[in-house]
């Protein structure tokens, strides 16, 4: 589906992105601590991203590109729930920890997540994706030949 691989690499691009800048405002406020928080943050929120896209790619195989089949929509909706516990183990198992920022992780995170919301949006709005498999009256090759 090129639309999850246009969400993963823009997701990718993005993330990058944070870790950069994440890393640069972390490092200023906290130096390597607040620099190693960013890269958590920006990590984080990539797999939680690719999480995403995995569920749905899994989703379309698992019930035959049928959209409306309960196996796709039980199947995102395990990827998503198995994200959030993963996102609230390592929110309890980092939260005490002497080498991470808080502040600048659950910053990083946040943006991470809001921009990936809207790279999703941007690629889906950008992908001419067809709502309905139908053909349009005259639209067919054989009416161009009678008109010419």
């Amino acid at each position: 589906m090129p639309i999850l691989k246009n969400t993963i690499l823009f997701g990718g691009l993005l993330a990058i992105a944070i870790a950069v800048i994440g890393s640069i405002i972390g490092f200023l406020v906290d130096g390597s601590v607040g620099l190693v928080s960013a890269l958590i943050g920006a990590a984080m929120a990539f797999v939680f991203l690719g999480v995403t896209a995995g569920s749905i790619l899994l989703a379309n195989r698992i019930a035959n590109s049928d959209f409306l089949n309960p196996l796709f929509f039980i199947t995102v909706l395990g990827g998503w729930l198995l994200k959030f516990a993963v996102f609230l183990v390592l929110l309890f198992v980092l939260k005490d920890q002497l080498w991470i920022n808080n502040v600048v992780l659950l910053l990083t995170v946040i943006v991470g997540v809001v921009g990936s919301l809207v790279v999703d949006v941007v690629v889906i709005a950008r992908s001419r994706q067809p709502y309905v498999d139908v053909e349009l009256p005259g639209a067919g090759p054989s009416s161009e030949g009678e008109n010419a």
